[in-house]
């Protein structure tokens, strides 16, 4: 049996302009590695179209809030550097990584470990699993910087890894977290994705 803490994450969170496919706004990655959850990174993002009034009812960025901000390809070898580990992990994961892998051409998406997922698989009988109501449940946003708020990259990405240890916790080991059953166990294994 393997240790979940044995593998490098990077908690993703994407902020998008409300358009479809949504172009990329902000985006924050923040590591984990032997467990330990590191210090996010964050990166305002120009892009291609307006954001839309409804998406900045949500997250509180407008275009004009990003008008100097970088395009995306002046931060793409950051964001590859920072993606080039061995599992993402990210709420409602596919949003996530369908926006990476849209503004990523050719990127090979890692391991994914969706903490929606998870956490309906690790936590059952919630009312809710979106990010907000399992925060306030287990009081993931305790302690966090001032200044910080709930659809902000940064904020997002940080109480994602909050939920994402606890539940990989819960789990104990690297196999459970995927959802298998253990070596030598009898039934089919849960795949993650």
């Amino acid at each position: 049996m393997t240790d979940w803490a044995s593998l490098t994450y990077m908690v993703v969170d994407v902020e998008g302009n409300g358009q479809q496919p949504p172009d990329l706004v902000e985006l924050a990655v923040l590591p984990i590695q032997s467990g330990v959850v590191g210090e996010p990174t964050s990166w305002l993002v120009k892009p291609d179209q307006p954001i839309k009034h409804f998406a900045t009812q949500i997250h509180g960025l407008s275009s004009k809030d990003v008008a100097d901000a970088p395009v995306f390809t002046a931060i793409a070898d950051q964001v590859w550097n920072a993606l080039d580990v061995p599992a993402l992990v990210a709420h409602n994961a596919h949003v996530d990584v369908a926006v990476l892998s849209r503004k990523l051409e050719g990127w090979q998406v890692p391991e994914v470990f969706d903490t929606l997922r998870l956490a309906r698989r690790l936590l059952p009988g919630r009312t809710s699993y979106r990010l907000g109501a399992l925060m306030n449940e287990f009081h993931l946003a305790d302690g966090l910087p001032g200044g910080l708020t709930l659809h902000r990259a940064t904020y997002d990405v940080m109480v994602t890894a909050r939920l994402f240890v606890m539940l990989a916790t819960r789990a104990a080991t690297l196999e459970e977290l995927r959802g298998r059953p253990p070596e030598g166990a009898d039934g089919d294994a849960l795949l993650l994705f």
